[in-house]
């Protein structure tokens, strides 16, 4: 046989039944379809850049963010969480920023493009969840929510849910698919891997905790229906804590081996509960954020009573689903604080149950998602131009640091009102541990961050910062410590000049540096 007729025998052998051979070669010309899951990836991330396109490189997208950037890169210079830089957000949550920040770009880009992903994935882990209750567009369109709905809860780039998030979701996915098989035997490893993630999720935020409990229970349960002794049942739950406590574990037993335990400690596990009431405020928030979730509400509880949501539906998962949902209520719920970002986790299950009442065709039903899409598009790209306008642009910050690395010297800076983000553009020293403008200057962490905060306030402006900076005006000051407020005030007074006012956003900030 001869190479040419080799080839032609190959091309015939392969070629479908029936088909001739022009044809098959026809067919090998056709454009190749793109796969189901990519074209939805593509349409989660396209949604994520567009309604972020204008914040994208921005350094003052949210101030907790910057925090989290600003420690992860002090963390690469050698500093340690807690002991150098105080703060209670898990170390998780600094580890991956640290990640991020290591790319070979800008670490704002950076962030944010790591962002970008996981609300992709999240997004398709979600309609993958959805489409056990609900048609295959539906349950895009339940993906498509999240994505939309998270900025109005001021998540729409790089806060700590919006990573977690991701490990939740693909947990509810293990647990939803673990539950649906009857005496699986390798539901005692499934579980292991789901709480596994539950762990590395509770490593970036501790609340996780509410929704790895339903979920071990709901595990637990798939078990007692096989028929499992109770003593193979607490084994495996053992087991199974024990594995979601791991990377906990781990991180203690770090900080236990360069004798930093007991700061560890303080700082996840204890401080939190030291923490002041913002007493109406709290409240207030809560029912903005209620309200807020109201197209929600419509489509999961209003929608049933008018025509039949779950015809075809997987009911077992959405029994599981639900549980998630009144799980991540209650973590949200449990700790009165409810900042907006808190809401976020919720976001998820409310999205998926959302999914029956979506992409309906009759008139007297499809009012449910295009409220609910159509909200959240027009809301989430509001509140997104609002928080440009609270702290500023891009040219505006550039124009504020320039005028705070003028006149630091020698000295470091010192924030007690205002973006953290300028710790990091200028690369000063730090005059303090406790950096995180809030924790000296609210009343309500006073009691929870180790320190007296006057006392530590005094000792920041006996070392002598270079710059200071304020806001401009009295007005609007979130629960201010007035205590620490007045000596700041006191010592300006004393021993600083303003040397410049600068606009960020909204608000006007003024830099002090020492008399000369």
């Amino acid at each position: 046989m001869n190479e040419t007729g080799g080839v032609l025998a190959a091309a015939t052998v392969g070629a479908l039944p029936g088909r001739s051979f022009p044809s098959a070669i026809r067919n090998l010309r056709r454009p190749k379809v793109l796969p189901a899951w990519l074209l939805e990836a593509a349409g989660f991330a396209l949604i994520f850049m567009v309604t972020r396109s204008f914040l994208f490189g921005n350094p003052v997208v949210h101030i907790d963010e910057q925090f989290y950037l600003f420690v992860a890169e002090r963390m690469r210079d050698g500093a340690v969480p807690y002991v150098d830089i105080w703060d209670r957000k898990p170390i998780g949550l600094f580890l991956l920023y640290e990640a991020l920040a290591s790319l070979p770009f800008d670490p704002v880009i950076a962030y944010q493009v790591g962002a970008g992903i996981s609300f992709t994935l999240t997004a398709m882990v979600l309609t993958r969840l959805a489409r056990e209750i609900a048609s295959p567009r539906a349950a895009w369109q339940a993906g498509a929510a999240y994505v939309l709905f998270m900025p109005i809860f001021n998540a729409g780039m790089g806060q700590a849910p919006v990573f977690y998030n991701l490990l939740v979701a693909m947990a509810a996915w293990g647990v939803v698919d673990s539950v649906k098989r009857p005496e699986h035997p390798p539901l005692i490893w499934r579980g292991c891997l789901v709480m596994l993630l539950l762990g590395l999720a509770i490593q970036i935020k501790y609340t996780v905790i509410f929704e790895g409990a339903a979920f071990g229970l709901i595990l637990l349960a798939r078990g007692f229906a096989d028929v499992w002794s109770f003593k193979r049942l607490a084994a495996t739950g053992l087991l199974w804590i024990g594995v979601a406590l791991l990377p906990t574990l781990a991180a203690m037993a770090w900080y236990a081996g360069i004798g930093q335990l007991d700061a560890f400690i303080y700082a996840n596990f204890v401080s939190i509960f030291d923490r002041g009431s913002d007493g109406w405020v709290s409240y207030w928030r809560l029912l903005k954020e209620v309200v807020v979730l109201t197209p929600f509400w419509l489509a999961i509880f209003r929608a049933p009573r008018m025509f039949d949501t779950l015809a075809g539906a997987n009911l077992v998962s959405h029994r599981v689903l639900a549980l998630w949902g009144i799980a991540a209520c209650t973590g949200f719920l449990a700790f009165g604080t409810w900042y907006d970002h808190y809401v976020s986790p919720v976001l998820m299950p409310l999205a998926v149950l959302a999914a029956p009442a979506l992409a309906r065709a009759t008139p007297g039903e499809r009012w449910y998602g295009r409220l609910l899409l159509g909200f959240g598009a027009i809301a989430g790209v509001v509140v997104m131009l609002y928080q440009l306008n609270q702290h500023g642009t891009s040219r505006q910050y550039q124009a504020m640091n320039a005028a705070i690395a003028q006149e630091l010297h020698a000295g470091c800076l010192y924030i007690y009102e205002g973006e953290m983000a300028f710790y990091r553009t200028t690369n000063t020293c730090l005059p303090t541990r406790w950096i995180f403008p809030n924790h000296l200057n609210t009343y309500v962490e006073a009691p929870a961050i180790g320190v007296d905060p006057s006392a530590e306030l005094a000792q920041i402006l006996a070392s002598k910062p270079g710059v200071i900076v304020m806001r401009g005006l009295n007005k609007k000051l979130y629960l201010p410590n007035m205590n620490t407020r007045r000596m700041i005030q006191t010592e300006l007074a004393r021993k600083y000049e303003r040397y410049a006012r600068v606009p960020l956003g909204n608000k006007e900030y003024w830099l002090y540096r020492p008399r000369r």
